[in-house]
């Protein structure tokens, strides 16, 4: 069998996965993916028909199965079971605890489809990857929390939730959530609070109650990120210089504090920021390796770091 019909072969097996896995498929996004014609994409689906499949297709829409359709599972390649491994060790140190049973039974489903010999490989090498969180995961007082959350979101309906502060108050509110995003080691959700009019963050470990409500959303929404970039407050130029040895071990974090501008000099790596962290998150994270790090402008902001070194050093003398 030659590369062509292999090639072809391939495609089609995955033109057919991707049938069994969404309710419409375009033969554009086909031809795109597979950076082939369209009219090599009408053919593949003609194999496809040939061979029994029944799809249905709708003039300007796309492809899909005709409905109570049911084919038995396509089999897995030896590098998608490997990559099923990797993702389940992941799973299980950086998953939030309410997917972790869901998730569980899962990888369970997939393993029974799986061939003899790929049940093998996994059992010869999942002991030999393992992946290491330096972070204790919390423990929420609810379960099965986020796929509440989801199918809010799925459904666009209101959730009521009662949220501890971080000042320990606990205000009951009604949000339309966005999205939810993993962080600094939390979970937290994206959402439209109907009690301050705006958007805001809440951790998923602080939320002491929820419940789904029938009540639409007020407004569609984009996605999660978009909601994210956006802040509460007035914004604050700094600059600081840093040692370039240092500048790998701050190469995540220094986005999130509003790296705007980094730029290579001779003294250094001049950083510039827009936060809005100035007096109290910005200076705390700079402290961390301030003993590498200048502080070029404010001068506030140099102030600020002052009375924090002097507080630590009065706290253990």
């Amino acid at each position: 069998m030659n590369d062509h019909y292999l090639k072809k072969l391939d495609r089609v097996t995955a033109i057919l996965t991707q049938l069994q896995s969404k309710s419409l498929v375009r033969a554009q996004d086909l031809a795109e993916k597979f950076d082939v014609s369209i009219r090599t994409i009408y053919r593949d689906v003609k194999t496809l028909e040939n061979a029994g499949i029944p799809i249905v297709g709708e003039a300007g829409n796309g492809y899909s199965l005709m409905d109570g359709y049911k084919l038995p599972p396509v089999m897995f390649t030896k590098e998608e079971v490997l990559s099923f491994i990797t993702a389940e060790k992941l799973m299980q140190k950086f998953s939030h605890q309410s997917l972790g049973s869901h998730y569980q039974t899962a990888m369970e489903k997939v393993r029974s489809v799986l061939r003899h010999s790929d049940k093998n490989l996994i059992r010869n090498i999942e002991k030999q990857i393992d992946v290491f969180n330096f972070h204790a995961q919390t423990e929420d007082s609810l379960k099965n929390v986020i796929p509440i959350i989801l199918e809010s979101i799925a459904e666009k309906t209101q959730l009521n939730i009662e949220y501890q502060t971080v000042d320990s108050r606990v205000t009951t509110r009604t949000i339309e959530t966005v999205g939810v995003f993993f962080e600094f080691n939390f979970w937290y959700i994206m959402a439209y609070c109907t009690l301050r009019n705006d958007f805001r963050q809440f951790r998923i470990d602080r939320i002491l109650k929820i419940s789904k409500t029938q009540t639409p959303f007020l407004q569609e929404y984009g996605q999660v990120n978009d909601y994210r970039k956006k802040t509460h407050g007035n914004k604050v130029m700094a600059k600081i210089l840093v040692d370039k040895k240092i500048m790998s071990h701050i190469v995540n974090s220094k986005k999130y504090y509003g790296l705007t501008k980094e730029s290579e000099t001779e003294n250094g790596v001049e950083l510039t920021f827009e936060t809005e962290w100035i007096d109290d998150g910005f200076p705390r994270w700079l402290i961390t390796f301030a003993d590498y790090a200048t502080v070029l402008e404010p001068e506030s902001l140099r102030t600020k770091l002052n009375e924090l070194l002097i507080k630590m050093t009065e706290r253990h003398q």
